[in-house]
């Protein structure tokens, strides 16, 4: 499980982050529960530095709501993230498409 985690479950984590920030602010600790309530076994210890990841690529802009080293910091969706997760919709319609059970689907070769 912990290879699948690393290796398929990774990206569709960020993908579902991305989602989450285009509909508005994402909170670190809410999107843990958003993840675990779908199934994922997510840790702190590895969605904050995906949330930075995210934000180092451009994806995210964050800002800190409140005062103190423990203040709430709010990740937005960036006009960068918001055409990412525009080319990851197209690329999802095309895989699930090509996942339908299909009759008298022909294969090449």
């Amino acid at each position: 499980m912990k290879a699948l985690n690393r290796e398929i479950f990774l990206s569709l984590w960020k993908i579902h982050i991305l989602h989450h920030a285009r509909e508005g602010a994402v909170v670190g600790q809410w999107m843990l529960q958003e993840l675990w309530r779908h199934g994922y076994e997510v840790s702190p210890g590895t969605l904050y530095p995906l949330l930075r990841r995210l934000e180092r690529n451009g994806w995210l802009r964050s800002a800190r709501s409140g005062n103190g080293p423990r203040a709430r910091r709010d990740y937005h969706l960036t006009a960068h993230g918001r055409e990412a997760v525009a080319q990851v919709e197209r690329q999802l319609d095309e895989l699930r498409s090509e996942m339908r059970p299909r009759k008298a689907r022909k294969r090449l070769g």
